[in-house]
């Protein structure tokens, strides 16, 4: 069975089987039944994904459909029927649109698992280690929570994985009041108001800048965890991160939910019987410095000396940050006469030029909740061109 300090990685491109060798190989139903004892089989398993948005795995922003499947049908195949997929998109999406646009109806009704879109779930108030915390109903119908996330970058904490992903078991309300706590406390300390007991990170094709994705980088990789403090550290190390650059990470392990530790993790392969000799279904542990290297990719930071942030959502940032990017190809960035005034704390405030209805006072607002990014490209254009002339 796998252990707290291991982490388990399998390469290929046919993402269910890997996915079921993955978990063979983890022996997942062996977990289930020593957390839940005689009532493993009648428990419930929940399966967290993430549909962040709207768009296409293969874009590196939502978990593929055949990694689930080859969750579902691996548990069914051990005795476990009771499952459900829960999962609310960001503020400005509509999960419903990413359960259908995904193939997460298909993928439902083809294995006979319900979907709760957690933002149409009542919520309640739980103590997260000293934080009062709103999470949405389901979480506490779960007897055994199977965390699905993407590996990939983020537009304000640089990189999201297992932790961050939680955030999709929150009410609405509730994810934009994360980004008026500075988002990183929020997330660490909910880790203790709901707990995954098994990772597995869909490490095929992430956005290394995005949440939302849009540039995947390819590595055709699934991986298999119980710690998620140590997989998220293992993600910042291989995106050339360290754990106190993604604050809530060593939040986290001071918390308690983990360990940051990666001098003390196993890296293990798991063969497929044709890679380098390895036997099919057993694990080789591997160099961690010679694993694997991810391209540098700082995009992001490139263009956020034009922004002055306060509490902005992820959607609205990230699709500033789109738009900028846009105008720094084009070489109009550095003709910004002022800086972008952008989120839930620029409410009440005035300035030259905001994104977003929370900047509604200022002289210039791009508006909306939020603004496309081809909308905010084209209002920033407008102005830098007017400006110019």
């Amino acid at each position: 069975m796998i252990r707290r300090n291991q982490i388990l990685k399998i390469y290929g491109t046919d993402y269910k089987e890997m996915t079921r060798r993955l978990l063979d190989a983890a022996d997942l139903a062996g977990a289930i039944r020593a957390k839940c004892g005689d009532r493993a089989e009648c428990a419930y398993i929940g399966i967290k994904p993430n549909l962040v948005v709207p768009s296409p795995a293969e874009f590196g922003g939502t978990t593929h459909t055949e990694v689930v499947a080859g969750i579902i049908e691996y548990l069914q195949k051990e005795g476990f029927h009771n499952l459900l997929i829960a999962e609310g998109s960001w503020v400005g999406d509509r999960t419903a649109e990413a359960y259908e646009y995904c193939g997460y109806r298909q993928l439902c009704e083809k294995y006979g698992v319900p979907f709760v879109d957690t933002q149409k779930e009542r919520s309640h108030e739980v103590d997260c280690g000293g934080m009062r915390l709103k999470i949405t109903d389901v979480v506490d119908r779960i007897d055994y929570l199977i965390n699905v996330p993407v590996m990939k970058g983020h537009c304000q904490t640089l990189m999201t994985c297992a932790l961050k992903n939680l955030k999709g078991l929150l009410p609405n309300p509730e994810k934009s009041r994360f980004h008026r706590m500075g988002l990183h406390k929020p997330i660490a300390h909910l880790q203790k108001g709901i707990r995954q007991d098994f990772i597995v990170v869909d490490h095929i094709c992430g956005d290394l800048d995005f949440e939302e994705g849009g540039n995947p980088v390819v590595r055709n990789c699934v991986m298999a965890a119980l710690d998620p403090v140590l997989v998220d550290s293992y993600a910042c190390h291989l995106m050339g991160y360290t754990p106190d650059d993604v604050p809530y990470v060593r939040m986290a392990e001071q918390l308690g939910i983990g360990t940051t530790d990666l001098s003390q993790a196993e890296i293990l392969h798991v063969g497929r019987g044709t890679a380098n000799g390895v036997p099919a279904g057993a694990a080789v542990q591997a160099d961690l410095e010679a694993d694997e290297e991810l391209p540098r990719s700082r995009r992001v930071l490139d263009v956020a000396y034009a922004v002055e942030e306060v509490d902005s959502c992820s959607a609205c940032y990230a699709n500033l940050t789109g738009a900028l990017i846009r105008l720094e190809e084009e070489g109009l960035l550095d003709q910004l006469d002022t800086q972008i005034g952008i989120g839930q704390g620029m409410q009440g405030r005035t300035g030259r030029l905001g994104v977003g209805r929370c900047t509604k006072d200022f002289d210039v607002c791009i508006m909306g909740c939020p603004p496309s990014s081809d909308k905010i490209y084209e209002g920033l254009r407008k102005y830098i061109l007017e400006g110019a002339d």
